[in-house]
């Protein structure tokens, strides 16, 4: 295996970052400063470290897209005897945890993962990941309503960071919106729409950062790719992270 991949499956950084580290003389294997990020290395044979600290062997992580239907709880148990997401996942998913939440009625894109610690990132507000919505909403927002989604409005739990809209489509009483945020606040999207006139009548997650929902059908789940994988390293990077 090359050396950066190693780095990268070990979660000590992304692949390009772990060049960066390669590059930088803080990597060596077997004793031995190495500066070449193409060096091959035996996983689990050979002693690598990272200034001076043992990169330990990779454990096995699971990582799971599931399309939620709308009904089902964000969570592995209800106490309300509410079906839940875990009522969805194959058997062999049972230590997998939802990345973040989805309302009872918002449907689409749910990671889960037995990843904590990537999980962790992606959740985080101070890497900025974004997600993607698809909203019906009622009425026909107006330049001055995107206008106010895109530069910001004042919630009941602060100003929402800057996002991205623009209106797909609209008729007979309702419009269809696509709206790009890099928070994770509670129903945020939801209460977006309703400050400025337009509440939501469906919502669907279609994106997180990287990863595309596709064709995938309500209810059904796969697992990652390892480029998929790779992806959500890269964008919770905390050298890309923004100031």
């Amino acid at each position: 295996m090359r050396l950066q991949k190693h780095l990268a499956a070990a979660g000590v950084a992304s692949r390009r970052s772990a060049e960066s580290l390669i590059f930088a003389g803080r990597v060596s294997v077997n004793g031995v400063v190495v500066s070449e990020p193409g060096t091959r290395i035996a996983p689990g044979e050979d002693d690598v470290r990272v200034d001076g600290v043992l990169v330990v062997e990779p454990v096995a992580r699971s990582y799971l897209l599931l399309n939620k239907p709308p009904g089902y709880v964000t969570t592995l148990d209800d106490p309300h005897g509410r079906p839940t997401v875990a009522d969805l996942l194959p058997e062999s998913s049972a230590r997998l945890f939802p990345v973040g939440r989805l309302d009872l009625e918002t449907t689409g894109l749910l990671l889960l993962t037995d990843d904590g610690e990537l999980a962790h990132r992606l959740m985080h507000p101070r890497f900025h990941v974004e997600k993607t919505y698809r909203a019906v909403v009622d009425g026909v927002p107006d330049a001055d309503d995107l206008g106010s989604l895109q530069r910001g409005i004042v919630l009941d739990d602060g100003v929402t960071a800057p996002a991205r809209v623009r209106l797909v489509s609209s008729g007979e009483g309702r419009s269809d919106v696509e709206i790009v945020i890099a928070e994770g606040r509670k129903r945020q999207v939801r209460r977006m729409f309703s400050h400025v006139g337009h509440p939501v009548r469906e919502l669907c997650r279609v994106a997180y950062g990287p990863i595309a929902l596709g064709s995938l059908t309500e209810g059904a789940s796969r697992p990652l790719s390892d480029d998929e994988v790779a992806g959500l390293r890269a964008a919770t990077d905390p050298s890309r992270r923004p100031e």
